[in-house]
């Protein structure tokens, strides 16, 4: 959608084309842009990106683009629920786009992009769409929008095998449901020493993020360990409240929001533990990079993600959803034992090597070395030429 801003799927996404480019022809396309600097993540080393359509102050744009920008998109789906960034100007950068893409593979990051690809990329291209969430998180419209349309896809991947089984069950074998989860990014060899005295977490300051659950505990961790301090790094919608919320309990003192870093993984090398209380997630990055980056990790038991990278009592704790007293005792117990925290650092190192960005590519260029021989042959665009005229006509006969 965006791939000028942060967030764990654009770093997935950098990261797996960062490692592909190394043997194949690898561009990222960003349906818009809205910042008027350069992207917040660098791009990746012999990939191009590519920006559909520009939407940053000042950019030049006729009264036509004015008009198109200021009316809702029919192409993308209003039940994904970033429906309101897309407008009939990304329409139109997206349909040149997808009418201009004849052969290779074409893969689409969330469901309303999966969408558009599988009514209208041509049968010649490989079509692949990934879930970065889970598909417990869309609405009924979304789910039944993806059981008319998904059978269309070569391939869907999730983050988790148990995302993987719920999609079978709505879609049947069509596509066939695959999972591939994240890799790790490349923290360039930094490393926590697990000598400072601070607690880290990281996310868009957001309610799904659920640091309004992770200040009261801390506010009771903070009177057992002085000297400790919590650092939480993101932005959001969210940052007066929270921060309302810090100085309510009287905790400014070791409770800072630091804003947004474009070097975690610098901040990460200066922390002792990692705390996630989101209350959605797919497959949390910043999970993997904490554990890349050797610290030990509390997360609470959100639907999916924490107990398909984190192993509770070896490399981290995993707690209950809503339950202060779990993460209260978890969090205590790491900043009281040293030893522990580096038993469960040094584990969190090794359980990261398993997402290894190269591992992870070879896995995606074989299945996709299968798919793109299937392919050879099919036709190029009478597929959605004939599916575009077929929803206008079946739209005339039904009034």
């Amino acid at each position: 959608m965006n791939a000028f801003t942060v967030g764990g799927t654009i770093r997935a996404t950098f990261t797996l084309a960062g490692e592909l480019a190394k043997r194949h022809d690898v561009e990222i396309v960003s349906v818009y842009r809205v910042r008027a600097a350069a992207p917040a993540l660098p791009v990746p080393k012999g990939v191009r990106l590519r920006t559909l359509t520009d939407l940053r102050t000042g950019a030049r744009r006729t009264a036509l683009q004015e008009w198109l920008r200021a009316r809702r998109s029919r192409l993308i789906s209003p039940q994904d629920y970033r429906y309101e960034n897309f407008s009939l100007l990304t329409d139109a950068g997206l349909l040149r786009f997808l009418a201009s893409v004849r052969d290779g593979v074409l893969v689409g990051t969330r469901p309303g992009l999966n969408l558009a690809i599988a009514h209208l990329a041509p049968d010649s291209v490989v079509r692949v769409g990934q879930d970065h969430v889970n598909l417990a998180s869309y609405s009924s419209g979304m789910r039944m929008q993806m059981t008319e349309a998904y059978d269309r896809l070569d391939l869907l991947s999730t983050l988790t095998e148990r995302d993987a089984a719920a999609y079978r069950e709505l879609l049947g074998d069509r596509p066939p449901v695959e999972l591939f989860p994240n890799p790790a990014p490349d923290l360039g060899g930094r490393r926590a020493s697990l000598d400072d005295k601070v607690v880290i977490a990281a996310g868009r300051l957001a309610w799904t993020k659920g640091f309004d659950r992770l200040l009261p505990a801390w506010a009771r961790i903070a009177e057992r360990h002085p000297g400790w301090e919590l650092r939480i790094f993101g932005d959001g919608a969210e940052r007066e409240a929270l921060q309302g919320m810090i100085d309510e309990l009287g905790i400014a003192g070791s409770a800072r929001l630091m804003g947004f870093t474009g070097r975690l993984h610098d901040e990460l090398a200066r922390a002792s533990v990692y705390v996630m209380t989101s209350r959605q997630e797919g497959f949390p990055m910043v999970l993997l990079e904490a554990m890349a980056a050797g610290l030990p990790v509390v997360s609470v038991d959100c639907h999916t993600g924490p107990r398909d990278i984190v192993t509770d009592g070896v490399d981290g704790r995993i707690v209950p959803e809503e339950d202060e007293d779990a993460l209260v005792e978890a969090v205590d117990a790491l900043l009281a034992d040293a030893t522990t925290r580096r038993a469960y650092g040094a584990a969190a190192l090794e359980a990261a090597a398993r997402y290894e960005p190269s591992a992870i590519a070879a896995r995606w260029e074989a299945r996709l070395g299968e798919l793109s021989e299937a392919e050879r042959g099919r036709s190029t665009i009478a597929g959605p030429a004939l599916r575009v005229l077929h929803g206008r006509v079946r739209r005339k006969v039904g009034g």
